[in-house]
């Protein structure tokens, strides 16, 4: 995968303690950004999917068993 350099402006107390973290985590601080966005895209990537099966399951609907001939009289549903 070709990899492109990007300048961040962050906050120095986000910065100090990122790097604390990829030291925790035994990584760079490059890394450790690239695994959180690489996250961040997968997670939107899995969301828009979903989204668009859902929109698929709707534009065709479900089968509710009601286009059958119905078995039952009005006063049959709503006996008490």
């Amino acid at each position: 995968m070709e990899k492109q350099n990007v300048t961040l402006s962050l906050p120095k107390e986000t910065l100090r303690k990122a790097k604390i973290l990829a030291i925790e985590r035994n990584t760079s601080l490059s890394a450790l950004l690239t695994q959180v966005l690489e996250e961040i895209v997968a997670q939107a990537d899995e969301y828009d999917l979903a989204k668009e099966r859902q929109r698929v399951l709707m534009r065709h609907g479900f089968d509710l068993g009601l286009s059958r001939s119905k078995d039952w009289t009005r006063d049959e549903l709503h006996e008490r």
